[in-house]
This record gives structure tokens, C-alpha cells and sequence, in this order.
């Protein structure tokens, strides 16, 4: 893609408040946005995250009160939900090598040193340390979402502001070994989205952007 067009893209893209309910995404643009999440970069490509994509009206309807009556809840074509996996351990690293083996068709003898090396890390790391460092790789597919979705002209909406208790309750997510960290409704702008109009307000680039030689 050409600079220009990355630019163009997000300038358009904004935190939309308000979806057309009548415009729904394809089963393509779906397939997209969830293969872009697989693609994401995840430290050491472990991938302690899951992504959960509702359609659903009456689920959402439920969802609703514990995201603070934010209208994108109900109004979005699809609502993503960013979860992390809680019973990531040991057996994921060697999950992950494993498949790295299948897929790439090397050795133990390659692979074996880095994967104890894994382990050791993890093993020196609380549950609440292993939680908060994939809460951040969280953050990193939003990003990439967001990115994609505006590239291809996707309307979202990134949310932090919901009850994630609330949600994993309703959406049973222990069962899964889930947790809920991150909102990004989508679907496509409505016309009297009052905010789809204004200009971006942006800090002059001199005043965050940095250069040293």
C-alpha cells in the first residue's frame, strides 16, 4: 500500500459511536478480520489470546448493560471480543513447538534449547505476571484490528469501558479458561453518527514525535 493511502486511511478511520444496523459485514470481511487476529504479533508467537465474534442480537442485548449502555454494543454488525487465555503453561510452549516442528519441518535439535529456555522464563513467572503480559499482547491485536478494519473502509470502535466480570459470567467464559479485556464492535458508520463529521484532533507531530540520531 502506498504511504499516502495508509495516511488516508487512518484519518478516516475514527471511534464510531454509532453503527447503521442495517449494514452488516460479509463472511469474507469476518474471515479477514479473523485472520488478521491470528496474525498478530504475540511475544515469542505464543499466542496466549482468543477472540471471540458475536453476531447475535438477543446475546448483545444482554451484553449491553454491562458495557455502561454503549449503543455500539447493540448497533455494530459484530462484536469482537479480545480474551486471554488463563490457563496458559508450560503445555502451550510445547503446543507451540510442536506445531513449529509440523509446520516448518525442523528438529528438536533446533528447536529444544529455545523451548527449555521458554519454559524456564515462565516458570520464574506468577499467574497474575503470565495474565498482565498477554493483557498487553491484547492491546497489539487491537491495533492490528483496528488497522485492517480501517484499511478496508470497517468502521470499529476499540472499548475498555465494560464490566469484564459481567461478560465472562454471561458469556461462560471459564469453561473456556477465558478472560474478556477488550471490546472492538464493528460493522459500518450510521449517517447521523454526530462524530463520523469532525475533524481528528492530533497533536502537531514536533510536539510526540522524537528523532535522535
Amino acid at each position: 500500500m502506498e504511504p499516502n493511502k495508509i495516511l488516508e486511511s487512518l484519518k478516516w478511520r475514527y471511534a464510531c459511536k454509532k453503527f447503521d444496523q442495517n449494514k452488516k459485514l460479509t463472511k469474507e470481511q469476518v474471515e479477514l478480520l479473523s485472520s488478521s487476529f491470528n496474525l498478530t504479533a504475540t511475544s515469542f508467537g505464543l499466542q496466549p489470546l482468543k477472540m471471540l465474534i458475536i453476531k447475535g442480537s438477543e446475546l448483545k442485548e444482554k451484553l449491553l448493560p454491562h458495557a455502561y449502555f454503549q449503543q455500539q454494543i447493540t448497533t455494530c454488525s459484530h462484536l469482537l471480543v479480545i480474551c486471554i487465555d488463563t490457563s496458559f503453561d508450560e503445555s502451550s510452549i510445547d503446543a507451540y513447538f510442536d506445531l513449529e516442528k509440523t509446520i516448518r519441518g525442523t528438529s528438536e535439535d533446533i528447536v529444544g534449547k529455545f523451548r527449555q529456555q521458554l519454559k524456564d522464563i515462565y516458570k520464574g513467572k506468577s499467574r497474575e505476571q503470565i495474565d498482565r503480559s498477554a493483557i498487553y499482547q491484547a492491546y497489539i491485536s487491537i491495533g492490528t484490528l483496528m488497522t485492517v478494519c480501517a484499511d478496508q473502509r470497517i468502521d470499529s470502535c476499540p472499548m475498555e469501558g465494560f464490566n469484564p466480570v459481567k461478560f465472562d459470567d454471561i458469556l461462560e467464559l471459564d469453561k473456556l479458561n477465558l478472560r474478556s479485556v477488550l471490546l472492538l464492535p464493528v460493522g459500518f458508520r450510521a449517517e447521523d453518527d454526530i462524530m463520523s463529521g469532525m475533524k481528528k484532533v492530533r497533536k502537531p507531530l514536533e510536539e510526540v514525535i522524537i528523532e535522535i540520531d
